[in-house]
This record gives C-alpha cells, sequence and structure tokens, in this order.
C-alpha cells in the first residue's frame, strides 16, 4: 500500500508536511493541534458537487481493497459487477464508520463534560467533535450518492456497542477511539490517489485522512497520559477490552447485506472474503504502526493478541 502521509507518532497535512507532536503533554499536543484545524480543515459540503453524476466505471475503493480480491469469485466476476461490489462496500466501511464516530463523539464529550473549559485541550476536543459531526454527515451523503443504502453492525455489536460509549475511560475510551479510527484510516490512506476510484469518494477519503492524522494524535496523547502508572490488571483488562473492540469492528466493516446488494451470492461472497489471506495481508500490513504504539504503551498483551489475530491486525 503506498501513502503520501506519516502519520507514524505525528500529525500531517495530506501533502505529508509532518507536524511533529513527539514528546509533548496532551495540552501542548492540542495547541499544535487547535493551529492545524484552523490551518487545514476541510467542509465536503462545500468542496464536493454532490450533484454531479458517478462515471459508471470507477470504483468504490481501490480493487486491491476489496474484501474479494484476489478469491475465485472475484475471479468470475465482470468489470461492471467489480465496481457494484466496491461501491457497496465502501459504502458499508462509511456506514460502520459512522457508527463508531458517534459512539467516539459521546466519549469525548463525556470526558471533557466538567474540563477545564479555558483549556486548549477542552477547545480541541470540541473540534474533534464538530470534525467527527461534519465526517459522519460527509459518509452519509457519500453512501446515499454511492449506493442509496444504510448499512449497520449485527445487533450483538449495536447492544456492546452501546454499553461501551457509557463505561469506557482513560486508556480504554482513547485506545478504542484510536484503533476504530485508524482501521478506518488504513482502507482510506490505500485508496485516495487511485484514479479508478470515484474523483467525490477520493475527496471524501482526503478529507478524512487529513483530520483524522490530528485526532489520532490527541488519542494517543491521551492513552499515553492514562498509561501512566497503572497497574498489572488494569492495563491487562484494559488491553483486552480494546482488542475485542477492535475485532468486532473490523469483522462488521463489510456487512454481509452488502454482497447480496452487489448482486453477488452473499453466502459464497462473505465466506470466501473471510478466508481471503490477501484482503487480511493488507489489514495486518497497514496496523504495524498501530501495533508498535500498543506496545509501546504496554497494551498488546498476550490475551489482547488473540483477538487482533483474528482481526487479522497483526
Amino acid at each position: 500500500m503506498s501513502s503520501a502521509i506519516q502519520y507514524n507518532n505525528d500529525s500531517a497535512d495530506v501533502e505529508g508536511n509532518v507536524i511533529s507532536l513527539n514528546d509533548q503533554g496532551v495540552e501542548e499536543v492540542s495547541d499544535r493541534l487547535l493551529a492545524s484545524a484552523a490551518r487545514l480543515s476541510r467542509n465536503a459540503m462545500t468542496e464536493i458537487d454532490w450533484s454531479l453524476p458517478m462515471e459508471p466505471d470507477k470504483h468504490g475503493c481501490s480493487p486491491e481493497w476489496s474484501s474479494l480480491y484476489g478469491t475465485d469469485y472475484w475471479n468470475e466476476l465482470t468489470d461492471e459487477q467489480r465496481v457494484s461490489l466496491t461501491r457497496h462496500e465502501f459504502a458499508s466501511i462509511m456506514c460502520i464508520g459512522i457508527w463508531f464516530e458517534m459512539v467516539l463523539q459521546e466519549l469525548v464529550l463525556r470526558d471533557q463534560y466538567l474540563g477545564e473549559y479555558h483549556s486548549t485541550e477542552f477547545q480541541f476536543a470540541l473540534v474533534e467533535v464538530a470534525d467527527e459531526c461534519r465526517h459522519s454527515l460527509m459518509f452519509s451523503k457519500a453512501s446515499e450518492k454511492m449506493v442509496g443504502k444504510s448499512y449497520r453492525p449485527n445487533k450483538l455489536v449495536g447492544r456492546l456497542g452501546k454499553v461501551f460509549k457509557y463505561v469506557a475511560k482513560n486508556e480504554v475510551a482513547y485506545a478504542g477511539i484510536l484503533v476504530a479510527e485508524e482501521v478506518l484510516d488504513v482502507f482510506q490512506r490505500g485508496c485516495m490517489r487511485d484514479d479508478r476510484v470515484l474523483p467525490f469518494i477520493r475527496t471524501v477519503n482526503e478529507i478524512h485522512v487529513l483530520e483524522e492524522a490530528r485526532h489520532m494524535k490527541y488519542a494517543r496523547e491521551q492513552v499515553r497520559e492514562s498509561m501512566q502508572g497503572v497497574g498489572w490488571f488494569r492495563r491487562k483488562l484494559s488491553a483486552l477490552v480494546v482488542s475485542m473492540g477492535a475485532y468486532m469492528i473490523v469483522a462488521n466493516l463489510v456487512r454481509p447485506q452488502a454482497y447480496a446488494d452487489a448482486g453477488l451470492d452473499k453466502g459464497r461472497a462473505y465466506g470466501e472474503a473471510a478466508h481471503n489471506e490477501h484482503f487480511h495481508s493488507m489489514i495486518r500490513s497497514s496496523c504495524t504502526h498501530l501495533m508498535e504504539f500498543l506496545d509501546e504503551v504496554g497494551l498488546l498483551t498476550k490475551p489482547a493478541l488473540r483477538y487482533y489475530r483474528r482481526a487479522h491486525m497483526i
């Protein structure tokens, strides 16, 4: 996977200009990120002409990022079917993105409910929530335009998400935010420069990648701060909860109904995707920096590793 953006321990704009934020606390990082947001934030509602027709041969994501790419089923599909498949797959991924961005917003707002309202940390937290609202609207508009459908996680995951947003705090909340955003981010980084992808989807990807670079740096600093001095039991439990959340997110990214809506045999497509080593390797190689960070802060324990392996993130 190629990308022009650095993101390991740094925030960066979409052209790869690194905003170095290493070895700083949450307040210092927030100050820098506020300045970055003021310079670089974008608005898809004004930047994208949503009335333009879609080119019939353009994909929803790079073909290599399809969950069926490289399978026998993929090889049987016509070009038209492949285009339809990638559009429904990426619509599903964006809709799942809306779901966990709404969870994220609740976590951040609750964390700042009785915060220091004059602080830059509080101010950037509000910027992040505003960004996520725009991102969810952007994903909603993109899904509506591309396939006219909504996809949601299964009922169990939906209920667990409700529990998570009420009980998660400190490193569990922010590591959960980081994992969820990184998972979506890897898909978009792999597709945003690809001329085979619909132009408005490329713009959606660029906007999200640009702004999530700031959000992920903020989450990393929150995790680092929360993990200072934590005990053995709390560290083990937090690591396990975060890994279980990561597994549920990855397992629900492409909903089985998306295959049916693309005109495929849902059962066969879901089965082949579940055993598609190419797709698994794409996810695994893209999560390297995330796994390194979790290991750095002590959240990559043996029990957690089992779930990351099941999700093909390591």
